[in-house]
């Protein structure tokens, strides 16, 4: 089904206020999952908002989003124990704010939970002209290669390039499913692809709720189970603890860069701009569609969805979040 965008954004607020998120930060969660919608990220959209509010109502209320320390070149949030929607915003402002004054920044935040979409921070920052990369260690759900144990995150990472036009945004999980994922196969009844999950025996499945209660795979084998690794590692410099066993104190490492102090006179975006044009133009294999830039086909879904002015919903997500401004 479909929603006016403005009527979808206060859906997510009305649910997320009820179940006691203040209304600035059910503001910023909302309009970050409607973007995810418009882009045509449905695990990652509005179907957060059941998740969310579950998680909520085992929480105490948050404290404040604070600077714990900052320098001239880095800084350290406290998240508050605040969901990372809102603390990766403030986090991701900071940043551009040192790197504004200095020509690079490093920022990290922990004490949060659940980070949404990394693309959306580090687009921000590459709106304003800056390079910026963000990783994010988060809830061990995934086994290491050739493990059953939960011991890693996700873990995923964004990077974003300013160019000429819109910016250069690669954003990828390091396993093979992920937590949205089975969270929203579970809420419509559907089952997972083979071989991105085990159960809680070791054993593969693609029943979402086994995958739940067992470990997700790693994406790309051995070489994703070390990507993901290594974000583990970037979180645990930023204060997460080792491995995480608990839906918080996630760790967010943020670096953004001003490309003017390496490349200046716009010289970065034109030849961003350049690369881009470079593999779009590309020829494909044979009986292939046209090559294209990674990143490229979410920032046209959401160019067409805001031209539209609608997002769209499966039904169900929607009866759930109607369930939960109006429980009875």
């Amino acid at each position: 089904m479909q929603l006016p965008i403005p009527e979808a954004t206060d859906l997510a607020v009305r649910a997320l206020t009820r179940a006691g998120m203040s209304p600035e930060s059910a503001r910023i969660v909302a309009d970050h999952l409607v973007d995810a919608n418009l882009c045509g990220h449905e695990f990652s959209s509005l179907a957060r908002v059941v998740a969310i509010t579950d998680e909520l109502s085992r929480k105490a209320p948050p404290g404040p989003i604070r600077v714990a320390r900052e320098d001239r070149s880095s800084a350290v949030v406290d998240g508050g124990d605040n969901i990372a929607y809102v603390v990766s915003l403030a986090a991701i402002d900071k940043a551009v704010e040192i790197c504004g004054k200095n020509g690079v920044a490093v920022v990290v935040a922990n004490n949060t939970w659940f980070s949404g979409r990394l693309a959306y921070y580090v687009e921000r920052a590459a709106r304003q002209g800056y390079v910026a990369i963000h990783a994010t260690s988060v809830t061990a759900r995934v086994a290491p290669y050739g493990g059953m144990d939960r011991l890693m995150g996700t873990n995923p990472i964004a990077l974003a390039f300013p160019s000429e036009d819109d910016p250069l945004i690669f954003d990828i999980g390091t396993s093979a499913t992920t937590w949205g994922d089975a969270i929203l196969a579970r809420t419509k009844g559907e089952p997972l692809p083979e071989g991105v999950a085990v159960d809680a025996r070791g054993r593969p499945t693609i029943d979402p709720g086994a995958a739940l209660e067992g470990a997700f795979l790693s994406w790309g084998g051995p070489r994703g189970s070390a990507l993901s690794l290594a974000i583990q590692a970037l979180g645990v410099l930023a204060g997460s603890a080792p491995v995480i066993r608990e839906t918080a104190g996630f760790g967010l490492f943020f670096l953004v860069i001003d490309p003017e102090a390496l490349l200046p006179g716009g010289e970065c975006k034109a030849r961003m701009s350049e690369l881009r044009r470079s593999i779009a133009a590309s020829h494909p294999m044979p009986g292939k569609p046209a090559v294209r830039v990674p990143g490229d086909g979410s920032q046209e879904r959401r160019r067409q969805a805001l031209a539209a002015g609608m997002v769209t919903i499966d039904e169900r997500v929607y009866e759930r979040i109607v369930e939960l401004c109006d429980p009875r």
